[in-house]
């Protein structure tokens, strides 16, 4: 028996739609779970240097970072607002978190990360103003110095 060889019969390729829709759907996914911690962070914020700066032993629950530019405005929810227009924001944030279950302001910790010419007097400003508005925790960043030995 003598076999023929049909016509259009080519090597078979695959349907690759469904890879591509898969590929798609796992970027997209792994997007979402990425670790937006960088975010809080603004590139004209230049920390002071100190020897005792060290990383947190713990993730902090609930924090909330504000950022104190050089010019004494702080960086919040994307807004550049002065301490004094900083009050509407923070009790905002704080009916959020008193709503939330599990969560409170009281829990909460302010991250402040002021600019290395920021003065001190509007360090302790912000700080009061979180106090104010019933906000108990806070954390200082530096950038931590290298020993030299």
């Amino acid at each position: 028996m003598r076999l023929r060889k049909r016509k259009g019969a080519g090597a078979a390729e695959g349907d690759m739609t469904p890879m591509i829709d898969m590929t798609f759907q796992l970027i997209a996914f792994f997007m979402v779970l990425v670790n937006f911690t960088d975010a809080d962070q603004n590139a004209r914020i230049r920390l002071p240097s100190s020897e005792l700066a060290k990383p947190a032993d713990n993730p902090l629950e609930s924090p909330i970072t504000l950022q104190l530019t050089r010019k004494g405005t702080v960086l919040f929810a994307a807004e550049e607002v002065p301490i004094a227009g900083l009050k509407p924001l923070l009790l905002r944030e704080r009916q959020v978190l008193d709503a939330t279950p599990g969560k409170s302001a009281g829990k909460a910790t302010i991250i402040i990360r002021a600019d290395r010419e920021a003065k001190t007097g509007r360090v302790q400003e912000l700080i009061k103003a979180c106090q104010e508005t019933g906000f108990e925790k806070f954390a200082l960043r530096a950038k931590q110095q290298e020993r030299t030995t």
